[in-house]
């Protein structure tokens, strides 16, 4: 039971000698029984609420609450990230504690409310689930005051709710939607990214879109991820929650990285297309995909980049030279596998800059690429394309936000995007955008 689990915690925190522990980040846990991962969090009233799960794990995070709390809103000097990411990264030795947070696509560029262009934070309570194994965890940062801590800590156990079902899906009476940028000023975008003058000199640019669909009834942030989750299984699945008005959830296929101790694993995920309405069709159009240039050339130019960006940080890198399908339920993409041996002291701030964005949300070369984007997309991507997930001193892991959603009061914000190379065509990829959007548009229209 959980009440069980809270008093257990409960005489572990009130009986803890903070002088025995040399860590200033003290974590307690004990074993709890089997629950709906996303149900608990969706019913606790402490926020942040953040929840993770991998896509090739077997783990899935619910952690609400902070007691460690670093938010940039303004924008950021690398220089002093990098310290403040030092700085919380050798605050424990403790394998199990994290970070949990993300970085906006765009750190130059005005962000949303509460996410800033960095937010990661040490969660005050988390439930964790591995494989069948449950357990519920508290984190104590006693930097300063050891006893404030303890009585926060206490608090925080005493306020948890038991989950309760999530609410059943409703479809979504829309009562409008608008897309920026609009068709005719997409097709302007492509026609001259696509211009031979300019694309001989960056040769690829993502382009994206922000469909907001108006509505005036309320969405269950929790309830809408789950569903996405049932779809899109073989995804990472995140969700971050600062207070009860904005939630981003995302449903993506794409790995930034993992990291274990100084082995890293990343892929270049681009190139796409649909899925078949049958088993022949869908193998016909995944071949159709391995041999098309177009694509071949954009997934080629995504290795290339993150190989280059890893060569300096890294003993080794090797990568598939042979692309592979990775299917979604609704689309299609190309993949391909990267793995590198990490010199000795590079950590996950040298490896987010080194390699965020990618090519597959921003383009190559990156600084003309960004700046195209910034003065002609016509709106903030925020943490849309960002990088989310988490980190500690000797793991961590991180996904591209795309295939995401910003959830706020009688609206809900859908983003897509296509990267714009040699051969792209503006109609074919206004349908790509509609094809990247199906899964989440089901869910909300057709229930």
């Amino acid at each position: 039971m959980l009440s069980q689990a809270i008093s257990t915690l409960t005489d572990k925190l009130q009986q803890l000698n903070f002088q025995s522990h040399s860590d200033p980040i003290i974590q307690l846990s004990v074993a709890v029984k089997a629950m709906p991962v996303i149900a608990w969090l969706a019913a606790q009233p402490i926020y942040p609420r953040i929840y993770w799960k991998g896509r090739d794990t077997e783990e899935e995070v619910s952690a609400i609450g902070s007691c460690k709390d670093f938010f940039y809103e303004e924008e950021i000097d690398d220089n002093q990230l990098s310290m403040e990411y030092q700085a919380q990264r050798a605050l424990t030795n403790n394998q199990e504690v994290r970070y949990y947070g993300g970085v906006a696509f765009d750190r130059t560029t005005e962000c949303w409310p509460e996410f800033g262009r960095a937010r990661f934070v040490l969660p005050r309570i988390e439930l964790r689930r591995s494989g069948n194994d449950y357990k519920l965890l508290v984190n104590l940062n006693c930097e300063n005051c050891s006893e404030s801590e303890r009585a926060l800590a206490i608090e925080a156990l005493a306020s948890l709710a038991s989950p309760t079902p999530l609410p059943p899906p409703n479809k979504v009476n829309l009562l409008g939607r608008s897309d920026r940028p609009d068709r005719y000023h997409w097709t302007e975008l492509v026609n001259k990214v696509t211009h031979p003058k300019f694309i001989k000199d960056t040769p690829k640019v993502v382009l994206s879109r922000l469909t907001q669909l108006e509505i005036n009834e309320e969405v269950n942030p929790w309830m809408l991820l789950a569903c996405w989750q049932g779809r899109n299984p073989n995804s990472f699945q995140f969700g971050f929650q600062f207070s009860p008005d904005r939630t981003f959830i995302s449903c993506t296929p794409e790995r930034l990285y993992r990291r274990c101790q100084r082995e890293l694993f990343t892929e270049a995920l681009a190139g796409t297309t649909t899925r078949g309405l049958n088993q022949e069709e869908d193998e016909q159009l995944a071949q159709q995909l391995l041999d098309d240039t177009k694509n071949s050339h954009e997934n080629q130019l995504v290795r290339q980049h993150i190989v280059d960006a890893l060569t300096p940080l890294s003993n080794y890198v090797g990568a598939e030279k042979l692309a592979k399908v990775f299917k979604l339920s609704h689309i299609q993409h190309l993949h391909r596998a990267i793995r590198a041996e990490l010199k000795p002291g590079v950590d996950d701030f040298q490896l987010l800059l080194a390699l965020h964005p990618t090519p597959a949300v921003g383009g190559l070369p990156k600084e003309p690429a960004m700046s195209f984007i910034r003065q002609r997309e016509g709106y903030a991507r925020g943490w849309y394309a960002g990088a989310c997930g988490y980190f500690n001193k000797y793991e961590s892991e991180f996904a591209v936000a795309i295939r995401s959603a910003l959830i706020e009061p009688g609206r809900i914000n859908l983003f897509a995007g296509a990267g714009i190379v040699s051969g792209s065509e503006a109609d074919a990829e206004w349908v790509e955008l509609e094809n990247k959007l199906t899964t989440i548009l089901s869910i909300l229209t057709e229930l």
